[in-house]
């Protein structure tokens, strides 16, 4: 996985941090992004893509990658806040909070981001998107792997104060079960409004009576 990354290695730049979210389309939740340093020669094993790996493989790399010396943050942003000013903006917001809290730790030399967004941060260094960077790059992977691992966490924290809805088993994704309970119970504080389109409502659309 680390082709991309040998490349700038071999042209001595070695404080690569790679960018990934989690959370990006649920219908509940925070987006949660994280930025990660892998200094050279930093490897695990069986890292990749968080998505493709088992609950119980993530949490294992999860724990070597904070216990290890990887230079990370990871930010979330509030669905209240994916509600005011979208979800790509605030993706943008929880990368550039994450990329700002590694940079004050140590002058990151060049940044991968996972995706084709263009996104770019107030750093001097370059910023390139790279498409399935998580599957790609080891850093990108760290960094997929410490938002996905915090973000499920939270959401199961968040199934305890709202177990109606069943966060345990979907995490705010809109599954059918998921879907069934919004119609059920109306909305709660983590439901992203801006999300509930008719098909998720149902044709009776009873917004008004959830007191939005």
């Amino acid at each position: 996985m680390r082709e991309i990354e040998q490349v700038l290695f071999d042209r001595g730049i070695t404080l690569i941090a790679g960018i990934d979210e989690a959370g990006r389309g649920p219908l509940a939740g925070p987006v949660v992004a994280a930025a990660a340093i892998l200094p050279s020669g930093l490897t695990f094993a069986g890292l990749d893509d968080s998505k493709k790996l088992t609950e119980k493989k993530r949490e294992k790399i999860y724990e070597e990658l904070v216990n290890s010396d990887c230079i990370y943050s990871v930010q979330f942003v509030s669905a209240e806040t994916i509600d005011e000013i979208g979800i790509k903006p605030a993706t943008y917001l929880a990368m550039k909070r994450a990329v700002e809290e590694v940079a004050a730790k140590v002058d990151i030399e060049h940044i991968l981001i996972d995706g084709n967004d263009n996104f770019q941060f107030e750093i001097s260094c370059k910023c390139e998107s790279i498409i399935k960077g998580d599957a790609l790059c080891d850093c990108i992977a760290a960094a997929s792997v410490l938002a996905k691992v915090n973000r499920d966490r939270y959401m199961l924290e968040m199934a305890a104060t709202f177990p109606q809805y069943e966060f345990e088993k979907h995490k705010g994704y809109g599954t059918a079960v998921h879907i069934e309970a919004i119609r059920k119970f109306g909305l709660c504080e983590l439901h992203r409004k801006s999300f509930m389109t008719d098909k998720v409502l149902g044709i009776s659309r009873q917004v008004e009576a959830w007191d939005l």
